[in-house]
Formats: C-alpha cells, structure tokens, sequence
C-alpha cells in the first residue's frame, strides 16, 4: 500500500505537466494562428475604443501573444520543478533551474517545429528565446514560493 501511494505521489506532478504540455501543443495549431486570434482581438479592441489604429491593434495582439508565450513557459517550469523536486530528497537552486528551464527549452524547441509544420504558422528562435525567459520566470517563482512555504 505505501509504494502504491508512493509510486502515484511521483507520477501525478509528471502527469499535469504532460497535460500542460498537450495544452501547449494544442495552441500550437492553425486555429490559434495569429489571423484567427486577430479575428477576436480586433473585434474587442474596436469596440473598446472604436479610433484604434490598426498598427495599434497588431502591436496589442503582438504583445498578447508573446505574453502568453511567457505564461505557458512559466507555468510548464513550475509544473516541471514541482515534479522533479518530489523525486529528490535534497536539491541546489541552480540544478532545479537548469533542470526545468532546459526541458522547457526543448520542448519549446520541438513545439515551433510543429508549429513550423501548421498551415498559417512558422517557428521562431524568438519565440524559443521567448519561452526559456517565461521558464526561468517560472523557475524563479517556484523556489520563491517553495522557500516561503518552508518558513
């Protein structure tokens, strides 16, 4: 009975990041293609404030969009920290940060190939750069609230 509770406590932190990172995967599709969230960002941009430029508009959209990079990264690292902490028993900082930044790095870069292979989408290193900069966010913050829940 103790394994069996033992051996679920270390696989369910590895299954939400599975999870996550079909999350990710998904928004990597053609329907989520900068033309189609244009079709819903324009629209309520407009309405907000019906004198928006459209160069104001791509610029909200861009930004959006690199924003939500930095959201996914940063919550897959700090998914990724919270599994790889449960397996051991002591850890560095620095190991635990190299760790789940570098696996979201890999995976960020096997994400833009498969984005690259969507119809409307490319891959880019920018995004790539982009997503290891909402990891290391992610990282950061869960040794944070990691030290703060120990007090």
């Amino acid at each position: 009975m103790i394994k069996k509770k033992y051996v679920r406590s270390e696989l369910i932190p590895w299954l939400w990041v599975a999870l996550w990172m079909l999350v990710i995967f998904l928004f990597s599709t053609s329907a989520f293609s900068g033309d189609n969230t244009s079709r819903i960002i324009g629209p309520i941009l407009k309405w907000i404030s019906p004198e928006i430029s459209n160069e104001s508009i791509a610029f909200v959209q861009f930004f959006l969009r690199k924003t939500a990079h930095i959201i996914e990264y940063a919550f897959l690292a700090i998914l990724l920290c919270n599994a790889i902490v449960r397996r051991l028993k002591e850890f560095s900082a620095k190991v635990l940060i190299v760790r789940s930044v570098f696996i979201s790095l890999i995976y960020a870069a096997s994400d833009e190939w498969h984005q690259s292979l969507s119809a409307g989408r490319i891959g880019s290193l920018m995004d790539i750069s982009i997503d290891g900069v909402g990891a290391l966010f992610g990282a950061l913050s869960f040794l944070w609230i990691f030290k703060y829940k120990q007090k």
